[in-house]
């Protein structure tokens, strides 16, 4: 037993340096998770320390854990969170004002004993038998790991699953919002919106006629100008509205030109219409004017 101890409690120099370095990426990641300001680069940092704790399971010999980690919390769960976070667009630009007063001290009281009271329970844990691997695995990983589950642990693994679905739960009782007032027929908004003098008509389409019809290129009115309308107030705000002045139609006027001598074709050739309005060069002269 003293031999099988020894052997068992002696690391080997990969042993060491497999620790050292992924033990470093793990804390950074860990770290990175609390301290990034922007939630999905905090999300990113958590995925990458759980990799690393999957490689820890499959080196020491847990290859069930090692997969469930990367495929069922990494693969499945984290990606999800990730996926939530960019579609809700949360960003270090949102309002990080508390709703509940002294929560960030109870916050950290809470976490301040629990990590007393980790350190205390490390402490004092003992081990002084030795069974290794090859015993642990003895009828298979997935096996034995089965056997301690719902035997030996099995009260504590029905509290976890309990505390998980109660989680669950709660997050989606806190997140329903009940509405608390009839939603206004279309009818409704629109006498709201004659009322308010707001813009009664629909919006006016974006593209310029003839020419383009994409979404972040402003339509023109009667008198050449663009309308701001006819683009969305997202592509404004980005700045990736694309310029159709005068200047702007000319230059690409000219490289449709030049395309056209590269290619070899006759400039006499009548140039036929994407949509079906004004020709190039009498929306040119609109623009102008």
């Amino acid at each position: 037993m003293t031999g099988l101890a020894a052997a068992a409690s002696t690391t080997s120099t990969g042993e060491a340096v497999q620790f050292w370095i992924l033990g470093i990426v793990a804390v950074s990641g860990a770290l990175c998770t609390i301290l990034m300001k922007r939630a999905v680069h905090s999300a990113l940092s958590l995925a990458g320390t759980m990799i690393v704790l999957a490689v820890f399971y499959l080196a020491n010999g847990a290859y069930f854990l090692g997969v469930v980690q990367i495929v069922v919390y990494t693969g499945a769960i984290m990606m999800l969170f990730l996926f939530v976070v960019m579609l809700v667009g949360v960003t270090a630009a949102d309002s990080l004002k508390e709703t509940l007063k002294g929560q960030r001290w109870l916050a950290a009281g809470l976490g301040l004993g629990f990590g007393i009271l980790l350190i205390a329970g490390i402490a004092n844990a003992s081990l002084k038998e030795f069974n290794g691997l090859g015993e642990a695995n003895a009828g298979g990983n997935v096996q034995g790991l089965a056997a301690l589950i719902f035997t030996k642990y099995v009260f504590a693994f029905e509290i976890t699953g309990a505390l998980l679905i109660t989680a669950a739960v709660g997050a989606m009782v806190l997140t329903h919002r009940e509405r608390t007032e009839r939603a206004k027929s279309q009818r409704e908004q629109s006498e709201a919106r004659v009322r308010e003098g707001k813009q009664v008509p629909p919006l006016p389409a974006p593209g310029v006629y003839a020419r383009h019809n994409a979404v972040d290129i402003p339509g023109l009115l009667p008198d050449g100008t663009t309308s701001d309308l006819s683009v969305s107030p997202t592509l404004r705000e980005r700045g990736q509205v694309r310029d159709v002045s005068g200047e702007s139609l000319a230059e690409l006027k000219a490289l449709e030109e030049r395309s056209e001598d590269w290619l070899g074709r006759g400039s006499d050739e009548p140039r036929s219409s994407s949509s079906g309005g004004v020709a190039p060069k009498e929306h040119k002269e609109g623009a102008k004017k």
